[in-house]
């Protein structure tokens, strides 16, 4: 638990008293941090991170780079820039350090929705930090704006504290959903009397006050009274030469001097000073001599001064600094958090399942949101796939989409904006002066908005080791091949995958591509032979856990020696090679591969035969088709040349292509039908959810309307009960005569009262008779028993019995009642 301190004069360290683990946490934190900025990586120093070179070449052609820049760009400071590029080109991350990533991206996520606790460093200037720790280690006076910088840092560091406070203590389980971001931050050393020290002694230009220190203000107005002096000698002498035109006054290096724009001697006598522009002249007036010296020594003094008022801010600062330093470090590895997680909402990112191959682990959105840390079972209705990765975007189109829809919005808001002040007769740039279509602009934006990025599906069986995809140029086999990559690449390094589903994605030691053009110039090496030294690399360097990518495997070369080096290459990885490879081709070979070997899969990118133009989605388990000579003869090749081309092509090819139409149109029907089904399921689950709450909604209606009904009752019940008590009052006292009646009258009021009495007598024999009779059909309850209460529709239990009033008292639920006999079922 963290315990908080007392504040006070005597206390003037802001401390939260953290545990041993939160202090352990924050020192590992910050330790990150400093080593991140230390090792960032480029296109120069991969070596130094044993990088070879192949697992190089492969992030290359992937585009890691500019990934890690779009992430960059998300972080609020310049040093949480370099420390973001840095951690993600760290690429020797374990299975539990990607996991802990994954836990800070998805606290920070959280944090960001709380609002409250948003990790927003945009105002601070982590370099002047740095910078100002520098000067503290060797003992030199701070600038001031390095000063203002430690101050912001730390009251930075105090507003986030302290709306994690107040975040927690109005629900303790924000801590353990912010987790592991939360000993962190309320593991802050804040000094605060540094700051308040910081905001006495320096203003907010970062120049240090006058109330600094009383020598400081004392020599500042000697140097104004000085320059005030000088100021009106200088006037004085250029008021009495009036045979000079064009005198002012100037400076030189801090001495005041007079310059003249003509080459005319002045008529007081100084010292010709070099002028910077060689024009004119600048004279230093012998009489001023001695105040711009005496000046420059007063201000030498008061730099003293000011020196002074730095140093003890820096000794201030050396009591705390390895504090500040860790605070600073940790502010940055924030930085690089808040990156992350901001990247993934941005871009509508959803955190992966990311489970360690072999074993039965897995991380997952809801792992962190339970506070466990330890890896789950996965989720069973997915535990079939060893890749399940549905509506999976290639995050740099997507990114560049957003820029393009950007740029176009941007350009027809400015577009809009000239035409106004045309029409309102202003001056408009002349870019803008030209006629400018808003139609064409409007449509563009709108196009690019209804235009999106096509995502793709990736469903990849357990049992799978090899995937072939096949299909047509252009038609999106190496966009999927990237963007595969680059999620596998993204959740190892803590970042969300750009799905619009969960995600289900293996840990990868490495991702290893041969993608593009590999001719070597350097190496006399071919294109075909840059790609065989690339793929031998990548066979000797990959493990059991890694992901490889293959682009057209066996191009290049001779088709049919192509096909069979390509079967050879796929059936080598799928025996002794990675976990998973991937590889697109043309070779039809390779398609039948999935016959002879259960650990192949088919796939191709689907073609619209009708507009003659890839659709960009993948069909599982189907072999891609040649189209080449069908879009001949769309495009109106003679007929002579297509039939031709289609018999040499041979019948038994055309067969096969025929087999495979009629397996595209099934999958497709398949597809459909599945589609539906899922659509109908979830309004089904929507329907049964609603069914639900309308059923409880029901019985909370009814619950309340039966103790309404019972609340109406005991009221009628006790207001009867009052008005009986109140009648049989009012009866007794008009019994009661004011005046002594007579004897005759006492004598006949007694003969009348005992006529009366025997008749009562004898109506009170009636009723005890017929109460006999009825008694001996109706047996009385005894305390205890339940009966049933007709009035209230329930049941009820007996307290009290009293038979010679033909009464009872029950018990229904927290009421108590008074019921006649009649009112009661045995």
């Amino acid at each position: 638990m963290l315990s908080c301190a007392t504040f006070g004069v005597g206390n003037p360290i802001v401390s939260l008293s953290p545990t041993p683990l939160a202090t352990l946490t924050l020192t590992k934190f910050s330790n990150r941090a400093n080593f991140l900025k230390r090792s960032s990586i480029s296109s120069a120093n991969y070596q130094s991170h044993k990088i070879s070179q192949a697992h190089y070449d492969s992030l290359r052609v992937l585009e890691w780079d500019k990934l890690c820049d779009s992430v960059a760009s998300f972080a609020r400071t310049s040093l949480g820039r370099e420390a973001t590029k840095a951690q993600l080109w760290y690429l020797n991350q374990t299975y539990e350090e990607s996991l802990r990533l994954l836990d800070e991206t998805n606290a920070a996520v959280e944090m960001r929705k709380h609002g409250a606790c948003s990790l927003d460093f945009s105002g601070l200037n982590v370099v002047l930090v740095q910078s100002a720790i520098q000067h503290a280690r060797r003992s030199s006076p701070l600038d001031g704006n390095e000063a203002l910088a430690v101050a912001a840092l730390l009251q930075c560091a105090e507003v986030l504290q302290s709306n994690l406070k107040v975040a927690i203590k109005e629900d303790a389980d924000w801590y353990t959903r912010f987790m592991p971001l939360s000993p962190v931050i309320m593991g802050f050393v804040i000094n605060r009397s540094l700051v308040k020290q910081i905001q006495q002694v320096i203003d907010e230009d970062g120049s240090v006050k006058d109330s600094a220190s009383p020598t400081l203000k004392r020599l500042r107005n000697q140097v104004r009274t000085l320059e005030g002096k000088i100021n009106q000698l200088m006037n004085s002498l250029i008021r009495d030469d009036s045979e000079t035109p064009s005198l002012e006054v100037s400076t030189v290096d801090g001495r005041w001097c007079i310059k003249s724009s003509a080459s005319e001697l002045t008529s007081f006598k100084g010292l010709l000073l070099p002028s910077s522009s060689g024009i004119g002249s600048i004279v230093e007036p012998l009489s001023a001599i001695p105040l711009n010296d005496e000046l420059q020594r007063t201000r030498a003094l008061v730099s003293e001064a000011e020196a002074e008022v730095l140093l003890m801010l820096t000794e201030k600062m050396q009591m705390d600094l390895d504090k500040i330093e860790q605070l600073s470090n940790s502010i940055i590895q924030l930085d690089v958090v808040n990156a992350r997680a901001t990247y993934g909402l941005a871009f509508g990112g959803t955190c992966p399942n990311l489970f360690l191959p072999g074993g039965l682990g897995s991380f997952t959105s809801d792992t962190y949101l339970s506070g466990n840390r330890h890896p789950q079972q996965s989720d069973p209705s997915k535990n079939e796939w060893v890749l399940y990765m549905p509506k999976a975007y290639h995050p740099l189109l997507l990114h560049q989409h957003r820029q393009n829809l950007q740029t176009a919005r941007k350009d027809l808001k400015i577009a809009t904006m000239e035409i106004k002040r045309k029409l309102q007769g202003e001056y408009v740039t002349q870019k803008a002066g030209k006629n400018i279509d808003i139609s064409s602009l409007e449509l563009k934006a709108m196009e690019l908005e209804r235009v999106k990025p096509i995502p793709v599906d990736f469903f990849i069986a357990q049992k799978t080791r090899v995937l072939v995809i096949t299909g047509p140029n252009t038609g999106g086999k190496t966009i999927c091949l990237k963007t595969v990559g680059l999620a596998a690449m993204m959740a190892k390094s803590g970042l969300h995958v750009l799905c619009s589903e969960s995600v289900q994605i293996p840990w990868f030691d490495s991702v290893f591509a041969d993608i593009g053009d590999e001719q070597s110039l350097t190496q006399s090496l071919s294109t075909f032979s840059g790609h065989l030294k690339h793929i031998s690399d990548i066979q000797s360097q990959s493990t059991s856990h890694s992901l490889v990518l293959l682009d057209e495997v066996g191009a290049g070369t001779n088709p049919h020696e192509g096909a069979a080096l390509g079967m050879s290459l796929l059936e080598s990885f799928a025996e002794t090679g990675a976990l998973l490879t991937i590889a697109t081709t043309h070779h039809g070979e390779l398609k039948t591969l999935k016959y002879s070997n259960n650990a192949f899969e088919n796939a191709c990118m689907e073609f619209d035969d009708v507009k003659l133009k890839p659709t960009y989605r993948i069909l599982w388990g189907v072999p891609g088709r040649s189209n080449a000579i069908n879009i001949a003869e769309r495009l109106g090749l003679p007929g002579k040349v297509v039939d031709n081309a289609r018999e040499l092509y041979g019948a038994a090819s055309a067969g096969i292509d025929e087999v495979i139409i009629d397996m595209e149109r099934l999958k497709q029907g398949f597809q459909k039908l599945l589609y539906e089904g899922q659509h109908h399921l979830m309004l089904s689950r929507e329907s049964y959810e609603k069914l639900l709450v309308a059923k409880r909604k029901t019985m909370e209606h009814s619950d309340d309307q039966r103790l309404r009904k019972m609340r109406e009752i005991s009221e009628a019940a006790a207001m009867a009960r009052s008005i009986l008590h109140k009648k049989v009052r009012q009866h007794r006292a008009s019994l009661v005569q004011p005046l002594q009646p007579t004897l005759t009258h006492k004598s006949q009021h007694k003969l009348e009262t005992n006529s009366q009495r025997t008749t009562d007598d004898k109506h009170q024999m009636e009723r005890s008779a017929s109460f006999l009779s009825s008694s001996e059909k109706f047996e009385l309850p005894k305390v205890g028993n339940v009966v049933f209460v007709s009035s209230l529709g329930k049941k009820a239990t007996v307290l009290k019995v009293e038979p010679s009033k033909e009464e009872i008292v029950v018990q229904a639920g927290n009421m108590k009642l008074k019921l006649k006999l009649d009112d009661i079922k045995t």
